[in-house]
């Protein structure tokens, strides 16, 4: 699908996916440090699902997350040093110091929070949606859920309602064949997630989500339709975590995925291959690719310092956006 994008397109796409790589490789150096003190979970290897689907949406579409939601704010143009003031409980941070990793929210992207509990913000989504709705408006509102996900019954009663009820919103599933260390058939018996999906009447798609380019046409397509004014739509998006489930590290050593597999995983590692496509059709060069990075390690660099610098929360603040 490289073919059907122009250079432009395709250069940004790249950008951002080197973004989100980059930053979170820089946690990964950062976090033995012990001054990032809240689990993180990182998206290593699953970045081209969020670039993919954000580079479709408008400012004021609202996106809710899940436990590994870095990429999806990025991806979202969240700021870069409210996310890594965030990471340090910093009163500076998006969730003013006092969510961390899995708890972001920033109302002036319309990143509308993303919370640890599996499926959690399906509902919500789709409440949001139902209120887009009613208010006529064109924008939509856009989940991301992992695999394990689509087991919980509030997903079945969320797609319901939004199918009932036409609703302008869009299921994303970064398939990522494990939940935490159980793979999927062990939990679901043998058979395509978007099939379960499209049997409840849904309009669905299935993508390589390693494949950026793939997913951004794909995504266009189903957003497009909502737009429309033609009801929910689901995408499962077929990918694979490098790192472990919870924390920084490699765990190869467990014994949960065989080497094989990870290898061949990281085989279809999304940046090397849009780099890799984009070179041998003359778009791009390796300096220009090195001059993009050099670029985010220096943000990097402003972001973290900036976080480092900034103070920690008030007492008195502890009771501050909080519901009574």
């Amino acid at each position: 699908m490289i073919e059907k994008m122009d250079g432009k397109k395709l250069i940004s796409l790249l950008n951002d996916l080197l973004y989100i790589r980059l930053v979170e490789e820089r946690i990964a150096e950062l976090y033995p440090e012990q001054e990032i003190r809240c689990p993180v979970h990182l998206s290593i290897g699953q970045e081209a699902i969020a670039v993919g689907v954000c580079k479709n949406l408008k400012k004021d579409d609202l996106v809710f997350s899940n436990h590994r939601c870095h990429a999806h704010y990025l991806a979202k143009e969240g700021s870069l040093k409210k996310f890594f003031a965030e990471m340090y409980g910093k009163s500076t941070g998006c969730s003013k110091g006092k969510g961390g990793s899995m708890h972001i929210i920033d109302l002036t992207v319309n990143f509308m929070g993303s919370v640890p509990v599996v499926a959690a913000t399906i509902p919500i989504a789709v409440g949001a949606a139902f209120t887009l709705s009613k208010k006529e408006s064109k924008n939509i509102s856009v989940v991301f859920m992992g695999d394990a996900a689509i087991e919980e019954g509030v997903f079945h009663e969320s797609i319901n309602f939004a199918k009932l009820k036409n609703l302008p919103v869009l299921f994303v599933c970064e398939n990522n064949l494990y939940s935490v260390y159980t793979p999927i058939h062990l939990r679901q018996p043998k058979r395509k997630i978007v099939d379960v999906v499209k049997a409840q009447g849904l309009e669905c798609y299935s993508v390589d989500g390693n494949d950026v380019s793939a997913v951004h046409d794909v995504s266009k397509k189903a957003i497009d339709r909502i737009r429309k004014g033609k009801g929910p739509a689901f995408i499962e998006a077929c990918t694979y975590r490098w790192r472990e489930h919870c924390g920084v590290n490699y765990d190869d050593h467990l014994g949960y995925r065989c080497k094989d597999e990870i290898l061949k995983w990281k085989s279809k590692d999304p940046i090397k291959r849009l780099k890799e496509n984009m070179m041998s059709k003359h778009m791009i060069t390796q300096r220009e690719i090195k001059e993009i990075e050099e670029k985010i390690k220096k943000d990097i660099d402003e972001a973290v310092k900036f976080a480092k610098s900034s103070p920690f929360p008030d007492k008195s603040d502890l009771h501050k956006h909080i519901y009574d």
